[in-house]
């Protein structure tokens, strides 16, 4: 396996974007394979962008799913986005360069450079749909100075997302996304009225009893792609708290409220849905 944490290189100054001394990271769990056997296979790949509100970044929503998609067959990469008090569109910014680096070194990172999903959950999952919702944008290709086409995404995988700032919103996402931009940028970051014709197919879930990102940020998200006619794959279970990541003992947390075994089926449900791409 190629497993090998590595810095974003964004240069925040030029950007113009005040930044802490933290560094976002990428790390890689790319599947080995002898060629001389086995022959070249190019795999997709999985960037995973874990949740915490934006105020730190779930290790339960990381490594642990970038190993089972492994056992899927796809590779992994997990993105450690900078958090509170860098705000936004920094955190845009890093995943944008990290899927162009990847695609541009496809070869290096064993991938099929037109079957890289950006996975993400909760607040990852904001981060997520921003980029495909966004990527298209001109000031993003025109900031990092990337075509536009190195930057999008081929699919989208959302878990229990937050998408909205309106009713439904998970308030302090965006106080913390956001800083002293509140006000200014709250709605530009509304996922669900950012949905436009170049967002990818996605794959999203939630569970019904989720308080913290309630569930009308997915069905808000499910509406939107539906009006611009985007294909989507949609799961609600009817059990579970927000933030069950794999749903089995492997992202359990010690009170053990993070274990659904009945909801851990949505990642079969995923493989079968992304192996159409």
């Amino acid at each position: 396996m190629l497993h090998e944490t590595m810095e974003i290189n964004l240069d925040y100054a030029a950007l113009n974007i005040p930044h802490d001394d933290t560094r976002a990271t990428l790390t890689s769990y790319i599947l080995d394979r002898d060629e001389d056997l086995m022959g070249t296979y190019d795999r997709p790949l999985i960037l995973i962008c874990p949740g915490g509100g934006y105020g730190h970044l779930s290790f339960r929503e990381g490594e642990p799913v970038a190993i089972r998609m492994n056992s899927l067959g796809y590779n992994a990469c997990v993105l450690r986005y900078s958090l509170v008090p860098n705000a936004f569109p920094c955190q845009l910014f890093e995943l944008a360069c990290a899927i162009s680096f990847i695609r541009a070194n496809a070869k290096i990172f064993k991938c099929n450079p037109d079957k890289i999903i950006v996975a993400g959950f909760s607040a990852g999952g904001h981060l997520a749909a921003c980029l495909g919702t966004m990527w298209h944008d001109d000031y993003i290709s025109s900031s990092l100075n990337i075509e536009k086409e190195l930057l999008k995404p081929n699919g989208l995988l959302l878990g229990y997302p937050v998408i909205t700032s309106g009713q439904f919103a998970h308030r302090d996402s965006f106080l913390r996304l956001l800083g002293s931009n509140y006000n200014g940028l709250l709605e530009e970051v509304s996922i669900e009225n950012r949905v436009n014709e170049y967002t990818p197919k996605t794959f999203m879930w939630h569970t019904f009893e989720d308080n913290s990102v309630p569930l009308e940020n997915s069905l808000l998200m499910a509406q939107a792609l539906r009006a611009h006619n985007i294909p989507f794959e949609y799961h609600v279970f009817p059990r579970g708290s927000h933030g069950l990541a794999l749903c089995t003992q492997e992202t359990n947390t010690k009170d053990g409220t993070k274990i659904q075994p009945e909801n851990a089926c949505w990642i079969d449900m995923f493989k079968n849905w992304a192996d159409r791409l």
